[in-house]
């Protein structure tokens, strides 16, 4: 556990943000460390180096993030976006089925689902989701955090109302992987992207799927999918990978090499640091939205907040050096480990005159 002390100069160290960057939930800023080793990945095939170090570090960001979601690196497959997963998980579901998802989650988790066009898709409020598990549900797919306003599903109410129901479940921790506590093994399946609260570069995206693959098909494995990448190269795959690694994708390579580095550093704040940090943020910002007169929509626990009818002032925000994102009409702010008290009460500040 770190003391407030080391989490505060382990972030100055690595940040050096030059706005008032309140829009984690839109992208994170890269750590110090993180720029550093891209720029050396970059240099390495600028200068025609080998790049055996680069895949070393697809495998130990992997690991660091197979921890943080407390399973098996076994487990975890690494691809390109959590639409790419969303459709794999899809295509596996036969005729028919019911897919039971969130109203507005999403796009990546939905998507991919009414695509099929012969999947029953039905829609419920997030409050209602658990409860909305009937005979017949084959999946439920639901973010973790919503993109649009923070809310935070209730998980354990959903996984044992679809254990109930014999239904499976699908999560995207993308909006609270790296600030919420994850508990991928809770799931049948889970996804989350590395440019956001893990503060990682754009460009892949984990999946975590059962030990015995849950009856996926890895339909998107090319070489680095089977158990001897460099031997499967020319033809089809003669062997896939024993792990989920089957489900992998062409590797970002210049991703993880920065990625590794962010995700230790995430490990080295601690998930549970972060998250006191992050929330005590959110509330801050809650407190003194209501103060001004605005009430925020309902997200209680979540870094995310959410302002409705204070949208349209994003463009002033981002002209005086304040960026926060405009959602429907809704100015949506976003708090992590780089922000301060500071920083909410001059985004209050400038609301408020």
């Amino acid at each position: 556990m770190e003391t407030t002390e080391t989490f505060e100069s382990l972030v100055r160290a690595e940040f050096t943000p030059k706005s008032t960057y309140l829009n984690t939930a839109s992208n994170g800023l890269l750590p110090a460390r993180t720029v550093a080793a891209l720029h050396e990945a970059a240099l390495l095939r600028a200068e025609g180096r080998p790049l055996t170090s680069l895949y070393e570090d697809v495998e130990a960001s992997r690991a660091a993030y197979a921890r943080l979601a407390g399973v098996p690196a076994s487990r975890v497959a690494v691809g390109a976006s959590v639409a790419a997963h969303s459709g794999v998980i899809a295509a596996s579901l036969p005729a028919g089925a019911e897919v039971l998802t969130a109203e507005d989650d999403f796009t990546s988790v939905l998507n991919p689902f009414h695509v099929r066009g012969d999947l029953k898709v039905r829609a419920v409020p997030l409050e209602r989701i658990a409860e909305s598990v009937r005979p017949g549900t084959a999946l439920v797919a639901v973010s973790a955090a919503q993109s649009a306003d923070g809310r935070v599903a209730d998980l354990p109410a959903l996984r044992e109302a679809a254990r109930d129901h014999g239904a499976r479940t699908y999560v995207d921790f993308s909006q609270s992987a790296g600030w919420l506590p994850m508990d991928a093994d809770a799931h049948d399946f889970s996804a989350a992207v590395s440019f956001k609260w893990l503060l990682g570069p754009h460009g892949t995206a984990f999946l975590v799927v059962p030990e015995d693959f849950g009856g996926l098909t890895p339909l998107l494995a090319g070489w680095v999918a089977g158990e001897r990448p460099w031997d499967s190269c020319y033809g089809p795959v003669a062997e896939l990978a024993h792990s989920a690694r089957r489900f992998d994708l062409t590797h970002a390579l210049f991703t993880f090499a920065g990625l590794r580095r962010s995700l230790e550093l995430v490990e080295e704040l601690g998930v549970d640091a972060v998250h006191a940090h992050d929330v005590a943020l959110a509330d801050r910002f809650r407190a003194g939205l209501d103060a001004l007169g605005h009430r925020p929509l309902p997200a209680p626990g979540s870094a995310i907040v959410s302002a409705p009818g204070l949208g349209g002032r994003q463009p002033a925000l981002s002209r005086a050096g304040i960026e926060v994102s405009d959602r429907a009409g809704n100015l949506r702010a976003a708090f992590h480990l780089y922000n301060t008290a500071a920083d909410v009460d001059r985004l209050l500040d400038v609301l408020g005159g």
